[in-house]
Order: C-alpha cells, then sequence, then structure tokens
C-alpha cells in the first residue's frame, strides 16, 4: 500500500507543480530578456545603420544620402513618399510601413537638426567640356529643353530652401544620377505637379551625367543652411523662369 501511495503521489506531482514551474519560467524568460531603451537613437538605429550615426551619409557607398541639415519638411515628405510607394526601395518602403506621420516628422527633425562636416565623394574623371555642361544647367539652365536652373528651386548656394527643397551640394555623384534616373524611370515620384519628373525627362542621359558630376565636385559653402521660405521665386510650370529665359 505504501508503494502504491507513493506512485500515485509522484503521478500526481508533476500535474499540480506544472502551472507554478511554467510560471517561473516564464518570468525568468522574460528577466532575462534585454529591455529596450525608448529612446529617440533607438527608434532611428534602421535610419542611422545606413545613412550614419548624424545623417552624415554612409562613407562606404554613394547610394546612402546625407540627411543631416536639409530641411525636416522635405524629409518628412520623402517618408511619406516610401510610405504611399511614390518611392520605391524596398528596405526603406519595409523600414517607414508602419510609422505615423507624428513619428516620420520625429525623424524628420532630428536630423534637420544635425550639422556635422561633409566628407567630399569620388567623382569621375569627366572631359572639362562635360563639366561645363553641368555648371551651365546648374546655373542657368536650357531654355531650349525648358529646363530651368538648379539653382531657381534648390537656392543661389544649392543648400536648398524651406520648407521642402533638399540641399544639392555635398551629395555623391552616384546619389545624384541615380534619382535623376529614377525619376525618368518612375521609380521616384512626388504629388502633382512632380515638377522634378518633366525636368528629368527632358534631360538626356550625357546631361544628367554632367549635372551630377559638376554638382559632385563642386565646393560646399560656410553657411549649408537653407534658404528662408519665400527667397527665391520658383519656375513657372515646371519650366524656365517667365521672361528670363532660364537664368537665375
Amino acid at each position: 500500500m505504501r508503494t502504491t501511495a507513493m506512485l500515485v503521489q509522484r503521478s500526481l506531482a508533476p500535474r499540480w507543480m506544472l502551472p507554478l514551474a511554467l510560471a517561473l519560467c516564464g518570468g525568468l524568460a522574460h528577466a532575462d530578456q534585454p529591455s529596450v531603451p525608448d529612446t529617440l537613437q533607438q527608434r532611428i538605429a534602421a535610419c542611422t545603420s545606413c545613412h550614419g550615426v548624424h545623417g552624415e551619409g554612409s562613407p562606404g557607398s554613394g547610394f546612402f544620402p546625407r540627411l543631416a541639415g536639409k530641411p525636416a519638411g522635405y524629409l518628412a515628405l520623402q517618408l511619406q513618399n516610401f510610405q504611399r510607394g511614390l518611392r520605391k526601395y524596398a528596405p526603406m518602403e519595409y523600414t517607414v510601413r508602419q510609422l505615423s506621420p507624428a513619428y516620420m516628422h520625429e525623424i524628420a527633425e532630428y536630423f534637420a537638426a544635425q550639422q556635422v562636416p561633409y566628407e567630399r565623394k569620388p567623382v569621375p574623371d569627366l572631359a572639362a567640356s562635360v563639366l561645363q555642361r553641368g555648371e551651365q544647367l546648374v546655373t542657368s539652365g536650357d531654355p531650349e529643353l525648358k529646363v530651368p536652373p538648379c539653382q531657381a528651386c534648390h537656392g543661389k548656394a544649392l543648400t536648398g530652401t524651406e520648407p521642402s527643397v533638399p540641399g544639392l551640394v555635398g551629395l555623391p555623384y552616384d546619389y545624384i544620377s541615380s534619382q535623376l534616373g529614377s525619376w525618368r524611370t518612375g521609380t521616384r515620384a512626388s504629388a502633382a505637379p512632380d515638377c522634378m519628373a518633366e525636368i528629368a525627362n527632358r534631360l538626356a542621359p550625357a546631361d544628367i551625367t554632367a549635372v551630377a558630376a559638376w554638382l559632385a565636385s563642386h565646393d560646399v559653402p560656410p553657411d549649408t543652411h537653407p534658404q528662408p521660405a519665400g527667397s527665391i521665386t520658383p519656375p513657372l510650370h515646371c519650366g524656365v523662369l517667365e521672361g528670363q529665359g532660364g537664368g537665375t
């Protein structure tokens, strides 16, 4: 009888102890899990892994652009465009898929406030005539092609204008040329009127090379802040400035 009772107790013991054991194990497992800090730096980790800790751009690739110092309105709009499918790049589309508008504005404000040194990226060795063509398009445009100068929207110093036009100085050659190509192919777009798509499609491939090379080799000015809103008159209907023949 004693042996039988002991066997019964042993068979019943796991049933009584299982809930307690699971609770203890669950608590220990939860205690072993590292807590994720609720900080802005943690929330932007997906951004800084490619664009640099302060948004200075990736040192190893010309395709991850600088975010630091760009207008917050522009950065927030680009995040929204990735979320809406207007810009196509799978890692960015996945990253922003679940972000709220407030979250995206918080990220944009952080990078807009960063001021870090620019790093010069390599530029292809091109003929002087190619760079001259690039300078013409950037500073004067091409009236025959109905292409306004880049300075007409991006500012005389090419540092951008508030609230939503980015700077072009300091951007890598690879990034500039790839983005102009993306507007031509429709893998980058914005809400109508999508002036950059229209302008990019008026440029020949050689013109894109020229613009990208000249911008990438252009010296960064001492003051890289965007120009204030209303400080320039943008082109009309995505074309040349009225009455100025494409000049600034």
